[in-house]
């Protein structure tokens, strides 16, 4: 079978979508994680974009080792030497750079002209290969581009000794006979086409990202670009495991081997889901809550007779298998700890052993401990920065009724170890632990978003909060998790500040804390 790349963008064009903010912790799981799922590149992220993206590409770099780390760069030789400073620990460095092609972003985006955008596009590919032994030149809206422009710029390129060229479909406009087409005719018209991997980089605005992605690869595309659970600018970008899946289950006919362990999918895609706080819609394909879900009487007697009558993907193919071990309030350490390896989680014996407590208070509180709860208690571990002291709440209590003035009472340890207890008014509950929480900082804090979901099912489910923010220009967003749901959005604002001072940490700016 003709094996295929699986480009991975995520950490970049993932975490381009409205309202995503991971933190450097949280990338280096979710690349570790993505080692683990088997793709063959990581787009790490834009290292000349901000010190934090350069932080992350550089961690993910020297972190993973089974699969290529690459970051984006403009076709500017102050980027090229950014994202060679981030790359240059990598087992193998690759370079990804762009250059928009179409002639709608020539004129009004770059105001340059063809010749010009074809000069610097060699130039850069020139500069990048000086470090770079891999380098993927794409043509930005290539889709939209003047074919003939389009062999002639990916020839130069060539030359200048770009190993990969991509062409994507950056606005989702393509159809899928077009877009397959167009590689058909790149494949067949550009001199040097042999010596090069083509990829394919499709968004979904038209509902095509997938189907344009599968039409690229019959049609000659060598690597593919996609997100887990579709994320991306806009409505997004091709999901890897619709891909990942739709090549294993018609082999058949699309005769593609990815190299992906499948068995990974579902705590891939749940990973990322909790990480990013973008939820799942139920009905999505593979990785939904309703994949697997039958309601029809019709449908549930087919598949108690048969599986195969109604569902063409098996649960276990994704990692979405049944656990015999049942965890409950009488569980010891040794189970927990099981069940955590078992679940792919790699925990210091102390984060461990934190994940451990949390799990027997739940346990105390909650009559069935499903595994929506311990992917939330194992991955709050997994992802906790413990060398940065930051703000940790103790207790919080609202007062609230129909007549009353809600109000809230918070205590607080703040980073400098000091214990301070807060109280403050607000129209609503939620509204009063705002104001109750920001006068642990200096100035005025805007919530840009908040939003609070169950975790699991039943009347005592986990309640997981977010809270998106802005604070002195820097925005985070904030998540936690309790069965009560104030305490969870408590915990929800105070992690969006926390992240706030994680960066000031990082970057030696830290200013937000009012004590």
């Amino acid at each position: 079978m003709r094996k295929i790349d699986i480009f991975d963008t995520t950490l970049r064009d993932g975490e381009q979508s409205a309202g995503i903010n991971l933190n450097t912790q949280e990338k280096i799981e979710i690349a570790k994680q993505l080692e683990r799922l088997g793709v063959t590149i990581i787009e790490a992220g834009f290292p000349a974009s901000s010190p934090g993206d350069f932080d992350a590409v550089n961690r993910i770099a020297g972190t993973v080792k089974n699969s290529i780390v690459t970051g984006l760069a403009r076709c500017v030789q102050k980027d090229i030497d950014t994202t060679w400073e981030a790359l240059k620990v990598a087992e193998q460095p690759h370079i990804h750079v762009f250059l928009a092609t179409s002639p709608i972003h020539m004129e009004y985006k770059l105001k340059k002209s063809p010749e010009q955008v074809l000069e610097q596009a060699v130039e850069a590919v020139k500069y990048a290969k000086k470090f770079f032994p891999l380098v993927q030149w794409s043509a930005e809206d290539g889709f939209r581009t003047d074919r003939q422009f389009l062999v002639k710029i990916i020839e130069k390129v060539i030359e200048a000794g770009a190993t990969t060229i991509n062409v994507p479909d950056t606005v989702g406009y393509a159809s899928p006979q077009e877009y397959g087409e167009l590689f058909k005719f790149l494949r067949e018209n550009v001199n040097g086409a042999h010596k090069v991997k083509f990829s394919a980089h499709c968004h979904d605005d038209l509902g095509m990202a997938v189907a344009n992605s599968i039409a690229a690869i019959q049609n000659g595309a060598d690597q593919v670009e996609c997100t887990i659970n579709g994320i991306g600018e806009r409505a997004g970008n091709a999901s890897l495991e619709e891909i990942g899946v739709a090549m294993h289950i018609r082999k058949d006919i699309y005769e593609i081997e990815t190299g992906l362990n499948l068995k990974e999918i579902k705590r891939t895609s749940q990973l990322v889901s909790r990480l990013t706080g973008v939820v799942i819609q139920p009905n999505k394909a593979v990785v939904g809550k309703n994949a697997f879900a039958h309601e029809s009487g019709i449908h549930q007697d087919g598949v108690l007779k048969h599986k195969e009558t109604y569902e063409i993907i098996s649960p276990a193919l994704i990692g979405e298998e049944e656990v015999d071990l049942v965890l409950g309030k009488h569980s010891g350490r040794a189970a927990f700890r099981d069940r955590a390896v078992k679940m792919g989680y790699e925990l210091s014996d102390e984060k461990l052993n934190k994940a451990f407590q949390e799990f027997k208070k739940l346990a105390d509180r909650k009559k069935e401990i499903t595994e929506e709860d311990l992917i939330t208690l194992l991955t709050d571990q997994q992802v906790s920065v413990e060398d940065i002291p930051l703000f940790e709440l103790k207790t919080v209590q609202v007062s609230y009724g129909t007549e009353n003035i809600p109000t809230a009472t918070a205590s607080v340890i703040t980073p400098e170890g000091e214990l301070k207890t807060l109280a403050a008014t607000g129209s609503g509950s939620v509204e009063a632990i705002f104001n109750t929480l920001e006068q642990l900082v200096n100035g005025k804090v805007n919530i840009l978003d908040f939003g609070v979901k169950s975790v699991s099912k039943g009347r005592d489910a986990l309640a997981e909060s977010v809270v998106t923010l802005r604070y002195n220009g820097f925005t985070s967003t904030g998540r936690d998790n309790s069965q009560d749901v104030l305490a969870a959005t408590a915990k929800a604002y105070l992690n969006a500040i926390n992240r706030h001072l994680i960066q000031e940490n990082i970057h030696g700016t830290r200013q937000i804390a009012n004590v």
